[in-house]
């Protein structure tokens, strides 16, 4: 709990929705989508990115 209160709940929730779309991502692959698991896969990086981004902003104010 100290974790979350240190790292902030909208983060930690960025971080569990990338973690879940990787393993997501990981069934779909081993189960033979290769295609849309690297789709999905591709998510990730992209919503923490974004999440950089949205701080990077939220911090210059």
């Amino acid at each position: 709990m100290n974790f979350i209160k240190k790292l902030g709940l909208s983060n930690a929730l960025m971080l569990a929705l990338c973690a879940l779309i990787i393993v997501v991502a990981e069934y779909m692959f081993l189960s033979g989508d290769e295609i849309p698991a690297i789709f999905i896969g591709l998510w990730a990086p992209t919503l923490l990115l974004v999440a950089i981004f949205i701080k990077q902003i939220k911090n210059e104010r």
